[in-house]
């Protein structure tokens, strides 16, 4: 009986999955109606202006869609708008991408359902969880074009660029939870996520538009802040607790290094000197959808726990006592059945995280192939001063925007990765020892969208390899990174590379895949490692002037970077002096 009834509880998902499927699609073209607005192209009574401003409706939808790369999917998206304000057509938009994702959602918890195998339902879980993320991100995009202040254009439009990406990260990560699982299930959730993915697209390219044509005109405050002199210099900047209400932040003499005044609102230590023994327990303790900072020290211990700053929990500070101290350690891994998404001994869901003086590790090994000890999905997040160790897949900069400074990752293959707009200040990346018959790769960055803000940006880096790497006969190859998918854009500049990096520089992924389409670029580097003359010539490596090499720099490429200061932790906006 149990057998019959879970054969008819597998029909029952799959005839409904099926409606949903329909459903979804059906989505993209009916949700812009609008009760009481009337139809474009209906024949109703309404005089002589409706055809007029039907007409005006209709042209003001193939101009917001004019810049996208899926004009057919952008119009018939519109197709009921009835406007010709492009702020309102776009927050449309946004709410078309919502509801198609929001039927995507319930198919997979169908899908979920009627799967058999563990694999395959982790796969929707990991779907589940990003995709409910992607939603959000879509409303607070949507919220944020409603609240447009041309006053503060820069900042809005990078902050809904940054959230657009993500949303579409997000559908890809979904995607990527079914890789090594068996049957059409992988198939079936990129077919089904087909037309989120072309809404989402279509926002970003909407929304970039619509920045290039502020930008264009000079109106509001356009310009990147240059934060600090042109030299480069250092400086430190004040504790946010510090500021008067109302105080903008600014700078202090260098050398000051206000991080370690933070109040702590909790502590956590294993000897019971604390009101915690568990960092989760801290954790815990933070307001949902939280406005103020709250300072969690972490005393010296190793502490043996699968940490998860929760969607909600912002404005967290995790403060240890030094990163060979302060040890977060786990060992979930792809080897023992956990996707690589779900593997992190830490993972960062909230905004506005600041880590320092702590190490985050995954003690899976080389055999536990990919085995996360860091993933950060947060905007907004900084580290300081904070050891990342692993092998495989060591640190999974997610999506949206963070900072690394003073930090050390360590790992064996594509050891820092993901489709975050990530920046590495004075930083050390340790290549370790694979297992054998294995090369290894620093970077595996993995941006799908042309107008995504994802990229891996190295500054005045150190990349140098552990003794037992370098002992190794004969030689491992190592890389500075392979494309992991389309459009893999990767900048080093400014920075020591050992000479145990083999001299082609990178490493293609498989055939030829995304050599034409990548963007890799080398800027000033140095060490022995760091010869352009023997690299590969793929149509995606790029040679940068100074000029573009700036772009990529924190107070450029971030477009706002207030948040770095308001974390008072040493940075420098522009290229450096090195």
């Amino acid at each position: 009986m149990a057998g019959a009834d879970k054969k008819k509880k597998i029909a029952v998902a799959g005839l409904a999955s099926i409606l949903l499927v329909a459903m979804c699609v059906a989505v993209a073209v009916g949700v812009t109606r609008k009760s009481g607005g009337g139809d474009v192209g209906s024949s109703g009574n309404n005089g002589g202006g409706s055809s007029g401003s039907i007409s005006a409706s209709t042209k003001a939808v193939q101009a917001i869609c004019a810049p996208t790369d899926y004009k057919e999917t952008c119009e018939k998206s519109l197709s009921n708008a009835n406007t010709t304000d492009p702020k309102e057509l776009i927050k449309v938009a946004f709410n078309v991408a919502m509801e198609n994702i929001g039927c995507v959602l319930k198919q997979s918890t169908l899908l979920k359902e009627a799967a058999s195998d563990p694999s395959t339902k982790d796969a929707y879980s990991v779907c589940e969880e990003v995709l409910e993320d992607a939603v959000e991100d879509l409303k607070r995009s949507a919220d944020k074009v409603g609240e447009f202040d041309v006053s503060k254009v820069n900042e809005y439009v990078e902050d809904v660029k940054t959230w657009l990406s993500a949303v579409i990260t997000y559908q890809e990560t979904c995607i990527d939870a079914f890789e090594n699982v068996t049957g059409d299930n992988g198939e079936k959730m990129k077919n089904l996520l087909q037309t989120a993915r072309e809404l989402s697209s279509n926002g970003l390219a909407m929304v970039t538009d619509i920045s290039s044509i502020l930008s264009s005109l000079q109106l509001g405050n356009l310009g990147s802040r240059r934060l600090l002199s042109e030299e480069g210099r250092e400086l430190y900047f004040k504790d946010p607790t510090d500021y008067a209400p109302g105080e903008e932040p600014h700078y202090v003499k260098r050398g000051r290094r206000l991080l370690s005044a933070w109040r702590a609102n909790a502590v956590v230590a294993q000897d019971g000197s604390g009101q915690f023994r568990k960092i989760n327990d801290a954790i815990a303790q933070v307001p949902k959808k939280n406005k103020n900072t709250f300072v969690i020290h972490v005393k010296a211990g190793l502490y043996k726990e699968n940490v998860i700053v929760p969607k909600g929990a912002h404005k967290i500070v995790l403060m240890g006592d030094g990163p060979l101290k302060t040890r977060i350690t786990g060992n979930k891994c792809f080897a023992k059945g956990t996707k690589t998404f779900q593997s992190a001994t830490v993972a960062i869901n909230a905004d506005d995280f600041v880590a320092k003086d702590i190490a985050f590790e995954n003690t899976a090994g080389p055999e536990g192939h990919q085995a996360v000890a860091l993933r950060v999905s947060g905007d907004r997040a900084v580290f300081f001063n904070v050891h990342i160790d692993g092998h495989q897949d060591s640190l999974y900069a997610h999506t949206y925007r963070q900072y690394y400074r003073d930090c050390s990752i360590s790992g064996t293959i594509d050891f820092i990765f993901g489709d975050s707009l990530a920046i590495f200040q004075n930083c050390k990346f340790i290549v370790r020892k694979p297992m054998n018959n294995q090369a290894c790769m620093v970077t595996a960055q993995g941006r799908v969208d042309p107008r995504s803000q994802g990229a891996i940006v190295i500054q005045n880096g150190d990349i140098q390899a552990e003794p037992a790497f370098l002992a190794t006969k004969p030689a491992i190859q190592a890389y500075l990174g392979r494309p992991w998918k389309q459009l893999s854009r990767t900048i080093i500049m400014q920075s020591n590379i050992g000479g145990f990096i083999a001299p082609e520089g990178w490493s293609p992924w498989m055939g030829d895949f995304a050599l034409d389409t990548l963007y890799y670029a080398e800027y000033q580097n140095r060490g022995p490692g760091s010869d352009l003359r023997r690299r590969v010539h793929w149509k995606g490596i790029r040679h940068i002037n100074a000029q573009i090499a700036d772009s990529f720099t924190g107070g450029r490429a971030f477009g706002g970077d207030y948040w770095i200061r308001a974390a008072g932790v040493p940075y420098v906006p522009t290229l450096m002096r090195v």
